[in-house]
């Protein structure tokens, strides 16, 4: 391994461990897994294989390959991001996600001080996220964790939602220029604010975090 390569690793680790004492005084479950073979282990030693699994809408998920690895591991797996569906079939899987036994989903953004703030479009993930499913696990690389609530905001509008934006060839400026207009407009996927100050009282909340980049 390259000298600077251990740096990086160091320095992933050390972000991702002081994060998890921050989120476990806020009341939620905190792991770290060194890496995606690492992630895929956990996620389907936790999950069983009679649970039903919904995915949020999520590039981390898929870079990852959990929703392969679920599939293998035998689970249900609700994902509305299935091409073959239709926006009806789409939409039935996305209510059925509210109330299946796991929900996973990625973080927009995280706090240094343990804060999670994501934000939609359409809302299913948000509700998914806070309230329905049994368990909920979210997913965060250390690309998503931002000094306060203000640089967290500024993490979402200006690189996670413009490449989102692009990704989904939607017509927001931002998808043409890289950064926020406050735009408001109609295909806008900059819609609804959750920010999690702690866990929610009635679900099991784990947060993974991942001392690499992972996601937008």
């Amino acid at each position: 391994m390259k000298y600077s390569e251990e740096i990086h690793k160091w320095h992933g680790q050390t972000q991702c461990e002081f994060l998890a004492e921050k989120l476990k005084k806020r009341g939620f479950d905190a792991e770290i897994c060194s890496d995606p073979e690492a992630f895929r282990k956990y996620m389907t030693t936790v999950i069983k294989q009679n649970e039903t699994v919904g995915l949020g809408g999520s590039v981390s998920i898929r870079e990852l390959e959990l929703d392969k690895a679920l599939v293998e591991n035998g689970n249900e797996v609700l994902d509305h991001w299935n091409s073959s569906l239709s926006m009806e079939e789409k939409n039935a899987v996305r209510d059925r996600q509210l109330s299946a036994d796991v929900f996973i989903t990625g973080i927009n953004a995280i706090t240094r001080e343990g804060q999670i703030v994501n934000i939609d479009g359409v809302g299913n993930r948000l509700a998914a996220l806070t309230f329905g499913p049994k368990r909920v696990f979210a997913i965060a690389g250390i690309n998503k964790i931002a000094g306060s609530l203000d640089d967290a905001m500024w993490r979402i509008k200006n690189i996670a939602a413009p490449k989102n934006a692009k990704r989904l060839n939607l017509s927001t400026p931002c998808a043409k220029t890289g950064f926020c207009h406050q735009c408001g407009a109609e295909t806008s996927i900059c819609r609804i604010i959750n920010i999690l100050e702690y866990k929610p009282r009635q679900t099991e909340y784990t947060i993974v975090l991942l001392p690499f980049e992972v996601g937008y």
